[in-house]
């Protein structure tokens, strides 16, 4: 071909992608994609801070969806989907990343609004559907403004008079702002509602203790990215009449004292359920580490390898791995007895803020003697931004979010005969992530990664207020000081930060606001 040719054709192409991009408009291209992937959580009464639900709304935050797509923020979703695939995975494709960039490039235009898609129909109350049974708090309880994690315990009434299949429990915080995870099982002894009886506030404390004596048999619970599920297949789990549901909530520091009342919404069997959901949850308890114990130096990085054994043969439903803020990643697979290797959940990059219970598409058959093998690696040094420790301090397990927990949760139940043949009815929700809905002062993680001349910074703030924002060295040191205490308009803001003076290494961005300094990472090359 001749180099005319080329040169025709390469133009030709330009043309065609600038056209392309200069088409692309709300109602055809992007309502969809919001609707599918954002809205769920986006709208009155859900988590979210703000709604995403037409398109002046959804115009109104272009220029920061197009910012937290295009670093892969948000939508979030931690599994590695190469290592293993899950039901409803929240993601978006490098073409839907690119439609949003370029509709915001272009002014963000409507298009014909006969042509948009219908906002979906969302349940109220719920992100699943109208629950069978709503449980509720009997009284507020009252965080007290101590800057302290605490973690609370509340024994709820089912007022069942006969058992019941449980297919999903939905957790619903009445205070997003300080309830930060939930933990959940039926309790038929009343030990529970005597110890609340016993207390003279609403709820009781337990111990960092009590959790190894109940690694069976949980019930869903609540953590940052959950998303609810509902068994199919006839599978469900037992709630037995006059029983109780224990609750364990973590509240998360509060400077001021703040009430929370939350609910539980129930969904039951209407079909005959034919089959018992089992599950279990590995600990760092002797017998499971196999380089315990479960022990953190201060500045160092150690991976712990656990280790546990099916006793029968199984189909695993789901897993949901928990770590705090040392966590940097998870690696999980299973083997058979045979030799065969089955992955089962990887997230390369861990966030305390970015948890999920991550069901299978199909249940994944595991013969008796399985070996689950998990692996978790903690970084409790000054090259971690979020170590919650300055400087860093030796870790152990702890309930604390300054402490450390290895807490890998799974469910499955018996095999039987075709459920290789098995496909799950696609009935978990598309919830969002909860990081951006409950810190409302935010710091994105920087982009591009690595950066070469120039790096962009993001970060959203509730209201007007005093920033601060630095750029340190790993030793701690101030590199470039961008803002000291100048006032900033509420709303979403970025800085284009000049790094071509920089030495290539790993730099940490800090930006305070108020009494409160969030950080990220900022990788330099050339």
């Amino acid at each position: 071909m001749s180099i005319k040719k080329y040169f025709l054709l390469g133009f030709a192409l330009t043309s065609f992608l600038r056209m392309n991009a200069q088409g692309v408009n709300f109602s055809q291209d992007i309502a969809s994609i919001i609707y599918t992937h954002c809205t769920s959580c986006h709208r009155q009464g859900e988590i979210a801070p703000f709604a995403l639900t037409n398109y002046n709304e959804i115009k109104s935050w272009g220029p920061m969806i197009k910012y937290v797509t295009a670093i892969k923020f948000m939508p979030p979703w931690k599994a590695d989907p190469t290592f293993q695939t899950y039901l409803r995975e929240n993601v978006l494709s490098d073409e839907q990343i690119q439609k949003i960039a370029n509709w915001v490039d272009n002014g963000m235009p409507q298009g014909d609004p006969s042509l948009a898609p219908p906002l979906p129909v969302f349940p109220e109350g719920s992100q699943i559907r109208e629950p069978d049974l709503v449980l509720s708090y009997a009284e507020s309880y009252t965080q007290k403004g101590i800057n302290q994690d605490v973690y609370r315990y509340f024994a709820i009434p089912t007022g069942l008079t006969e058992d019941k299949d449980l297919i999903g429990l939905e957790i619903r915080p009445g205070n997003k702002s300080i309830l930060h995870h939930a933990l959940a099982w039926e309790d038929i002894t009343g030990a529970a509602a005597a110890a609340d009886a016993a207390d003279p506030e609403y709820g009781y404390d337990g111990n960092e203790n009590d959790i190894f004596d109940q690694l069976n048999d949980q019930l869903p619970g609540y953590v940052p990215g959950q998303r609810p599920v509902l068994y199919s297949h006839g599978m469900a789990q037992k709630l037995r009449a006059g029983s109780y549901i224990k609750l364990q909530v973590h509240y998360a520091p509060t400077p001021v004292a703040q009430q929370d009342s939350s609910s539980i919404n129930l969904f039951f069997a209407e079909s005959p359920v034919n089959r018992y959901v089992k599950s279990h949850v590995m600990v760092p308890l002797p017998g499971v580490l196999t380089n315990g114990p479960f022990y953190i130096p201060a500045n160092q990085v150690r991976e712990f390898h656990g280790v546990y054994t099916f006793t029968e043969k199984v189909s695993l439903l789901n897993i949901s791995p928990h770590m705090h803020y040392l966590g940097k990643s998870w690696r999980v697979y299973a083997i058979k007895p045979g030799g065969d290797t089955v992955n089962l959940v990887k997230v390369n990059d861990w966030d305390f803020n970015w948890q999920g219970n991550y069901t299978f598409k199909k249940p994944i058959v595991l013969p008796v003697g399985t070996k689950v093998h998990a692996y978790a690696k903690y970084d409790n040094t000054v090259n971690n931004p979020y170590n919650p420790n300055n400087p860093p301090r030796a870790v152990s397990w702890g309930e604390r979010t300054q402490d450390e927990m290895y807490y890998l949760p799974f469910s499955w139940v018996s095999y039987r005969d075709g459920d290789e043949d098995l496909n799950f009815d696609d009935v978990t929700t598309s919830l969002e992530n909860e990081s951006l809905h409950t810190i409302q002062n935010e710091l994105y993680p920087i982009y591009p990664v690595p950066a070469n001349q120039e790096a962009v910074i993001g970060y959203t703030l509730n209201q007007g207020a005093p920033v601060q924002l630095n750029v340190l060295n790993i030793t701690g040191n101030i590199v470039e000081s961008i803002y000291q205490s100048g006032f900033h308009q509420p709303g979403f803001h970025t800085h284009k930060l000049d790094v071509s003076s920089y030495t290539p290494g790993m730099y940490i961005v800090l930006l305070q606001v108020g009494n409160k300094t969030h950080a990220q990472k900022l990788v330099v090359t050339r």
